[in-house]
């Protein structure tokens, strides 16, 4: 199996015919080839609309959720059960052209681990309500990251399978993928691809989208950079409230010297137990963060790093990239 289409589906009755046709024209020459329908709960009769479409295309897997978990957890399920050495991601409401497939996979032949599409035209008239508030936000997310993509919110991207095979996906990260590749020494690159209107239907996205993905780019922040280290993050913020602490306490000493104002005239002796309580706990939590980490590579039995290439001659290493 070359090539595995994954698509999570939800409430989606009116355009899955019409998306199976598409990807029918789409695919061809790719063959032999799957698509991954995963049924995330839906409450139409999608799965029913599935089934009778599975029945009439061999290509066709149905993997039915027994509950709405979200489309995270419903692309990973996907994934789980893929057996396509290429794997490409994509919404089920006509949004994502399936024409845009071979490009995608044309752009991953010149060496490319992640090739993500770029819906360029989206929100063409809406600049103020959707398209400038779409722009600062991927432009945050690309600084934060340092993975440079115009649109992070497009659902439709390539994958090789060894760069996506050891990512685990969780609560509603699936948009921020290409980050998770990056870690994995993917290579990544963008291209753009058309955008449809929603044709059926309506979005199953609200304003609260915006909250998720800020909460969501906190964690990637200290996933980036303090997964091996949480010592340092934690350990750093603890001492500078300690430091606060000791501040408060000789701010607090000076007025008493001083006698402008006695300890139970000034709030700076509760702030000096608060700082440094918070800055021992911080301490404390940096410590056990480091003894989870080293307990996840151990028992997990996964690299800290992952080798690119490995060159050698009568069984010396000459280099690894």
């Amino acid at each position: 199996m070359h090539l595995s289409v994954v698509i999570p589906v939800y409430n989606e009755e009116q355009s899955l015919p019409e998306l199976v046709t598409e990807l029918e024209s789409a695919l061809k020459g790719y063959e032999p080839y799957e698509v991954v329908f995963v049924d995330d709960g839906s409450r139409d009769q999608s799965l029913a609309v599935l089934r009778d479409l599975a029945r009439q295309h061999a290509w066709i897997t149905i993997i039915a959720l027994r509950r709405n978990y979200g489309q995270t957890i419903a692309i990973q399920t996907g994934i789980l059960h893929t057996g396509g050495e290429i794997i490409v991601l994509m919404d089920s409401d006509l949004e994502n052209d399936p024409a845009d497939i071979p490009r995608l996979l044309q752009k991953m032949e010149e060496g490319y681990d992640v090739v993500s599409g770029w819906r360029k035209d989206r929100w063409r008239g809406q600049w103020f309500t959707r398209r400038l508030p779409s722009v600062l936000a991927n432009a945050l997310i690309s600084w934060i990251s340092g993975v440079h993509l115009h649109d992070y919110g497009c659902t439709l991207k390539a994958y090789r399978r060894e760069i996506l095979a050891p990512i685990r996906l969780y609560g509603r990260m699936h948009r921020f993928i290409p980050i998770y590749a990056k870690w994995e020494g993917g290579r990544i690159t963008e291209i753009p691809v058309h955008y449809r209107s929603r044709k059926y239907g309506r979005s199953n996205y609200g304003m609260m989208r915006i909250v998720s993905v800020l909460l969501d780019l906190v964690l990637i922040v200290f996933l980036d950079r303090y997964i091996q280290r949480p010592i340092q993050f934690f350990g750093g913020v603890g001492l500078i409230s300690i430091l606060g602490g000791i501040a408060s306490f000789f701010w607090a000493l000076y007025y008493k010297l001083t006698g402008q104002k006695s300890f139970v005239e000034t709030p700076l002796p509760v702030f000096t137990a608060l700082f440094i309580s918070v800055g021992v706990i911080l301490l404390l939590i940096g410590v056990l963060a480091e003894l989870l980490i080293r307990v996840y590579y151990e028992s997990t039995g996964r690299p800290p790093a992952q080798v690119r290439e490995r060159i050698s001659s009568d069984d010396k290493l000459i280099s690894v990239e």
